[in-house]
């Protein structure tokens, strides 16, 4: 019986693993890790610093010292978190390459009687078969794009879609951003760019390619994540089109209600106008940011849609989504839960 396995083997047998323990660093592991991956560090930041400042000057140090904290740091982690695991538990273990961390970890788990496994390669193998499938999957599905100027409710609608059964892609979901200057979510950080595709990758391998699949019309950039270009390709030239109108008046309920955190924090707002000086000038984004400190939330977000964000984004659209020449239109009145379900019903029913 082999004890390693590649990483084909290792993305065809995912859902047969009990654990996927990833042995790197906290650090390593907080910028991304497979999905679904539980994080038992054999050297923690620190020591994965001193280890590798002292590897520098002597090798055989520097092995030394690593022996001696990979066996303390592995019998902590047998001593507590595996300490009531059966012996039919069977984990992927991987590391960085694949070399003397899994390796120390996969030994111990094997010594005990547990069916370990230890991937070839390590994270690295991972994350170039993360990059070629995020390069080839988007081509699998029929897409459909929604579209529709800012505050017309696409991600609400997304979301309905979702709740009625539908398969849907959320990205801005997955990059933790709303797309637009004001995107940022409150308390909490985008994910790193690798973690990002990690996630869209999982998301993308549990799509069903006999079925639609809706996804929000996005630029290249959700905040500071770039979207694959894939992925981008094939909404651009490749996907039918919804177009989602609503009244102003609409849309600017909707957008107060999004973006309802920035009454609390006017300052955090004014920050955020500043990314647009260069587009709108001095003048105009102090005008908004006065708005803003004196509470006339309605009147900035109003001003926003009629003199940055609407002017020219159908344009843009139409010249980037080949499909929206021929697209279906679907006017809502608002954003109200019961719009949404009956938009999604509508669509749903073709």
């Amino acid at each position: 019986m082999s004890y390693t396995i590649d990483i084909a083997g290792a993305v065809a047998e995912l859902g047969q693993f009990d654990a996927i323990i990833d042995v790197r660093s906290p650090a390593e592991f907080a910028e991304d890790h497979m999905p679904g991956a539980l994080n038992w560090p054999v050297l923690d930041d620190k020591e994965r610093h001193d280890v590798g400042l002292l590897y520098a000057t002597s090798p055989f140090e520097a092995r030394k010292l690593g022996a001696a904290l990979v066996a303390r740091n592995v019998a902590r982690h047998l001593e507590t978190t595996a300490a009531d695991l059966p012996k039919t538990w069977r984990p992927l273990v991987y590391c960085w390459r694949g070399g003397q961390r899994s390796g120390s970890m996969h030994w111990f788990l094997g010594q005990i009687g547990f069916r370990s496994r230890q991937l070839v390669g390590g994270y690295k193998a991972y994350r170039a078969w993360v990059r070629d499938d995020l390069a080839a999957l988007p081509e699998r599905f029929d897409w459909q794009v929604l579209c529709g100027r800012t505050g017309s409710g696409k991600t609400r609608l997304l979301q309905a879609l979702a709740s009625e059964g539908a398969q849907v892609l959320d990205l801005e979901a997955l990059a933790a951003h709303r797309g637009s200057v004001l995107g940022a979510l409150p308390d909490e950080p985008q994910p790193s760019q690798k973690a990002f595709d990690s996630a869209l990758w999982a998301a993308l391998r549990k799509l069903d390619p006999a079925r639609p699949v809706f996804v929000e019309s996005e630029s290249r950039k959700i905040g500071r994540i770039t979207v694959p270009e894939a992925l981008l390709g094939r909404m651009h030239g490749h996907a039918g089109c919804v177009w989602i109108s609503m009244p102003e008046e609409a849309r600017v309920a909707l957008l107060l209600e999004e973006y309802g955190h920035f009454s609390a924090d006017a300052d955090a707002f004014c920050r955020a106008l500043d990314g647009l000086v260069e587009l709108r000038g001095h003048a105009r984004v102090e005008r908004w940011q006065a708005q803003a400190r004196s509470g006339e939330w309605a009147g900035v977000f109003t001003e926003l849609m009629r003199e940055h964000y609407d002017p020219g984004y159908e344009r843009s659209l139409r010249n980037h989504f080949k499909g929206l020449a021929q697209a279906l239109e679907l006017p809502l009145a608002d954003g109200s839960p019961e719009t949404m379900k009956a938009a999604a019903w509508a669509l749903l029913a073709g």
